[in-house]
């Protein structure tokens, strides 16, 4: 098959490269598939571009409207998912492998795109946190915001995850409302370069919101500013290189990165050979070693035992490990496929090397012939190192390969601390059932590891195992593992947007966030705001009702009849001897009865339903004889639907002398 010539997208343009081209060759048989360079790019206007014009379209783009961009791209991605399977076997990778790639990606921007719709506003302001009193009568508040940065997301990908490393990134910084530009590694570029022009032909994206560089990054670091991010992934060394590049520091440009890491995986000391924790650890550890041939960032390097169990647990993985069927990924009786490269799998092998210093091999041969001899083939190798508290190489390297070292360890605490000997890590697992093992783990190696699987006997069938990062929790690890949190949820999406703290009267922070704040000015209620469809709603609409009189005959009908007869509510002499309350009180959930009985309009209209409340908080107590009054304001709205929308509503309940006694957030889905 002739070789591709990869093309980069620039400036709303698809450009082929100058000059000489690089080779890119199949990991299975050496053939070369694909030519590629990024020479005669002009990256300082690649840059101006993004900022230009794909900033300011995406940025005018409301959250939910971002979230269906993502939907889109997943919805296309997925109609032309096949083709890029076809072209991941070149990559070395199993179908299984494709589909955490592929798949995996997709399934990322369906996370975020729901996320972005249910937990973000239909806003470009993003509120941090609640009001902050900074003035005895409220007139001067403060609150934090968070607004996208003005800048590109340079975004440079390892050969490893070419689809999902990609998307990973992207579904935050696009919900963020940032622009991007891809630099995915050379060797798998081509599967790339693929799935980039599947989304770009789904005609959902600005021009300027995405391009990409098939090549040499050139110059492009010298055209960074300080609105602008660099998310890396790869080895520590690049990323040293990267991160400390002159233009880096002076301008203070965001540095994400996620590299090396020795992630650890333990059995606890609770475990037997009969127990089912040292099944399922036996499973993931072989598992984690030949998943996409062991090239993931997560995989298990380091697999620790104790003392007692270190044969049977090398001779369940030696055993389990030589049932593994090595050869062309596109026979489905293959279960593991090639390194990426040959010079990766010499890499592999100069590692193991280098490993095994600190112990021997106790299972495969690293130089043995397997699968196509053009290929990249290599066995799975599990190393033994008797003595890991002594050893060096065991904790300090890293064969990016399917490779780990099994090794002992004395107790609980010597486990820990030949866990974090990895000097901070993407992930690590334990296999146990004793949760005091566990919390130990947690107060003694929390600080080394950005993620920690507890995987047991409950959890084993529904969990995603060690190395699978979801993109509700972080993906990053402090020290070697590069001090990166990517993804986690909506966390994620501020790394590219920046916190600001506005200060101001509550007439000006609701004006700006959309958002009613106590003391803003209020539109006095003409007719009951139940009777207004969601789009007729203005923020700060309040309807202000009648008052109603609490005797201690409702408060003894309710107790009777709702079984809640709390000495509180029914016995004087106890409830004065309280001193909270100095004699009895009404129910909490009386007053949001008698609250709601206050201010709900009871025929059909444009309130569908009400579904929940928010920060409730029962402020001071309501006796016999109190009447309570109900302040009912639009707070926010949400659009979920085009004929339906959420209404928040500020909900003050305040007592005969004004006093608030309870506060919350209704939430009501209205007709639009």
């Amino acid at each position: 098959m002739k070789p591709v010539t990869l093309q980069n997208y620039a400036e709303g343009k698809w450009i082929a490269g100058a000059g000489a081209m690089a080779d890119l060759r199949s990991a299975v048989n050496g053939d070369v598939v694909a030519l590629t360079s990024s020479q005669g790019l002009d990256f300082g206007e690649m840059l101006k571009f993004a900022r230009e014009k794909g900033g300011p379209a995406l940025r005018a783009l409301t959250f939910h409207q971002r979230a269906l961009m993502l939907k889109a791209l997943a919805e296309a991605l997925t109609a032309k998912k096949d083709a890029l399977y076809e072209l991941s076997y070149n990559t070395g990778a199993t179908k299984a492998d494709s589909w955490i790639d592929i798949d995996g990606g997709i399934g990322t921007f369906a996370v975020y795109q729901g996320k972005g719709r249910r937990e973000l506003p239909n806003d470009t302001i993003l509120i941090d946190g609640s009001v902050e009193g900074l003035s005895r009568n409220g007139t001067f508040q403060g609150l934090h915001v968070y607004t996208s940065l003005q800048g590109v997301a340079v975004h440079i990908n390892a050969f490893n995850f070419p689809v999902w490393g990609m998307l990973e990134k992207l579904a935050p910084t696009f919900l963020a409302g940032v622009p991007a530009v891809v630099k995915p590694a050379s060797a798998t570029s081509y599967l790339t370069e693929a799935a980039v022009r599947v989304m770009l032909e789904a005609n959902v994206l600005p021009p300027g919101a995405l391009q990409l560089i098939v090549g040499s990054t050139g110059d492009l670091f010298d055209h960074l500013t300080s609105q602008d991010v660099v998310s890396f992934t790869g080895s520590a060394q690049t990323a040293s290189k990267l991160k400390t590049h002159p233009v880096i520091a002076r301008e203070s440009v965001r540095f994400v990165a996620e590299q090396d890491s020795l992630n650890a995986s333990v059995l606890g000391p609770d475990a037997t050979p009969e127990s089912p924790e040292f099944d399922l650890f036996i499973k993931e550890v072989a598992k984690e070693m030949t998943v996409k041939a062991g090239q993931k960032c997560t995989a298990i390097r380091r697999a620790m035992v104790p003392t007692k169990l270190l044969d049977a647990a090398q001779e369940a993985l030696a055993v389990r490990l030589s049932k593994i069927t090595i050869g062309d990924p596109r026979d489905e009786a293959t279960k593991m496929g090639a390194l990426v490269s040959v010079a990766q799998r010499e890499d592999v092998r100069a590692k193991i090397r280098e490993i095994a210093t600190d112990g021997t091999i106790a299972s495969g041969n690293p130089d043995a012939s397997v699968g196509n001899t053009k290929g990249a083939f290599m066995q799975p190798i599990l190393l033994r190192c008797e003595r890991p508290w002594d050893a060096r190489a065991v904790h300090d390297v890293e064969a990016f390969g399917p490779v780990s070292t099994l090794m002992p360890y004395k107790d609980a605490a010597d486990a820990i601390a030949l866990a974090n000997r990895g000097k901070g890590s993407l992930v690590m697992s334990v296999f146990s059932y004793d949760t005091a093992f566990e919390r130990d783990v947690v107060l003694g190696a929390g600080a080394f590891h950005g993620r920690i699987a507890f995987i047991d006997r409950d959890s084993a069938k529904e969990s995603t195992g060690h190395g699978s990062p979801m993109p509700h929790m972080i993906h990053g690890g402090p020290g070697r593992a590069g001090g990166g949190e990517e993804m986690g949820g909506i966390r994620g999406v501020t790394h590219y947007m920046q916190r600001t703290a506005l200060q101001g009267s509550p007439r000006v922070l609701s004006s700006i966030t959309h958002r009613f704040m106590a003391g803003a000015p209020v539109e006095v209620s003409t007719n009951h705001p139940f009777r207004r469809k969601f789009h007729d709603l203005p923020i700060g609409y309040q309807l202000n009702t009648k008052t109603r009189d609490i005797s201690l005959e409702d408060i003894e009908h309710f107790a009777h009849f709702t079984g809640d007869t709390f000495y509180a509510h029914m016995d004087e002499e106890a409830a004065r001897a309280n001193p909270l309350f100095g004699g009895r009180v009404a129910h909490g959930y009386l007053i949001l009865a008698f609250a709601a009985g206050l201010f709900v309009d009871p025929d059909p209209g444009p309130v569908l339903a009400n579904y929940g409340l928010d920060n409730l908080r029962f402020v001071k107590p309501v006796k016999p004889g109190d009447s309570i009054q109900v302040a009912l304001t639009v707070k926010d709205k949400t659009l979920r639907k085009p004929d339906q929308g959420e209404v928040r509503w500020d909900v003050v309940v305040t007592n005969q002398n004004s006093e608030q006694v309870a506060g919350y957030d209704l939430l009501t889905m209205n007709a639009a």
